[in-house]
């Protein structure tokens, strides 16, 4: 092991093991649920799929990364509606639109509109409690109402969770047909933004589906991608590197990501970032990381410093996604995949 895991390891309390002795993290349980995936049902249009189809993504493709972007929102389930935890007051479906960042109020439009005249019963059906109040105006509006607000706060346990009546409605809504058609055509709309990105973060190409990946992954989570002076100023240091450097600056930010992970404000790593940073350490220790990986976690340190959820809550969950898609070899939300041994 290099000295520059091992000091790290040691800073951060933590005896250096080979990576063979690291226990694995343990995914936390999840409740039964409708998963995320392919349903003869569902529709993708001609235009979508030969877009789509230019980047790699087929049919097959699109469902498997909607069930990967689904993982670390949801476990997998098209629902797993929570409450105001992180200050977006309700996050459902499979990528968590929620209603601070105004991203769930156009679902539940598009949901309301292929309804048509039997919206009002669909929505006894589904939501009888609360359907009327998630529906209105206030709650449809962008930002919500403050007595939007103070119904959906209302409706939480002391525990600051949803209480079982709304889980249950959002869960039976969000499990429906209907709206799992909705979720597909919002992601379908998010990748051919994203198709638009690569062209932009990468004009050189080739978009390979790692890229892709990456992308979709940080589209959900963050919005967006760094500015083109970013870009360009970070690509002219790597440029301007000298080699002797390379893996020590590499090393620094695998570093930052574990002193991150470890102090008091960070949650989502909890499970995962020791056995990260012993593997990624390996992957650097034994120079398996290619030129496009490298600059892609470069990228990802560049945008998960801008991550300011909850006052920057959330940065090494962040990088600790992006990285685990790059590499192939990660821990997110206690569920481990690739390895590196010594």
């Amino acid at each position: 092991m290099k000295s520059w895991i091992a000091a790290t390891l040691l800073a951060l309390g933590m005896a250096a093991r080979p990576a063979a002795a690291q226990t694995a993290p343990v995914p936390p349980e999840r409740p039964a649920c409708r998963e995320v995936g392919d349903l003869p049902f569902l529709v993708i249009d001609a235009g979508s799929t030969a877009r789509l189809g230019a980047i790699g993504l087929d049919r097959a493709a699109i469902f498997a990364q909607m069930r990967e972007t689904s993982i670390p929102e949801t476990m997998g389930c098209w629902a797993m509606p929570v409450g105001n935890f992180d200050s977006q007051l309700v996050s459902v479906g499979m990528a968590q639109w929620n209603f601070g960042t105004g991203s769930l109020q156009p679902l539940l439009q598009a949901w309301k509109r292929a309804q048509g005249g039997g919206f009002r019963r669909a929505r006894r059906a589904l939501m009888p409690l609360h359907g009327k109040t998630i529906f209105s105006h206030a709650c449809l509006a962008v930002p919500v109402k403050p007595r939007c607000r103070d119904k959906i706060l209302a409706a939480h346990g002391p525990d600051g969770k949803l209480d079982p009546v709304l889980w249950g409605e959002f869960n039976a809504l969000f499990e429906s047909d209907a709206m799992l058609q909705v979720q597909l055509d919002t992601y379908l709309a998010l990748l051919e933004a994203v198709r638009q990105d690569l062209l932009r973060v990468f004009p050189e190409g080739p978009i390979t589906l790692r890229k892709v990946r990456w992308a979709v992954d940080t589209k959900v989570q963050q919005g967006g991608f760094p500015l083109d002076e970013d870009l360009a100023r970070l690509r002219r240091k790597l440029a301007a590197m000298p080699e002797g450097e390379r893996w020590e600056r590499l090393g620094a930010i695998f570093a930052w990501y574990g002193a991150l992970s470890r102090s008091i404000d960070q949650d989502g790593v909890q499970r995962d970032w020791a056995w990260n940073l012993d593997r990624w350490g390996c992957l650097l220790d034994r120079r398996r990381i290619d030129p496009e990986q490298y600059e892609m976690l470069h990228l990802t340190f560049l945008r998960s410093r801008t991550a300011i959820g909850n006052s920057g809550r959330w940065q090494a969950l962040t990088f600790e996604r992006r990285a685990k898609i790059i590499l192939g070899v990660g821990s997110v939300s206690g569920k481990a995949d690739g390895e590196c041994l010594r």
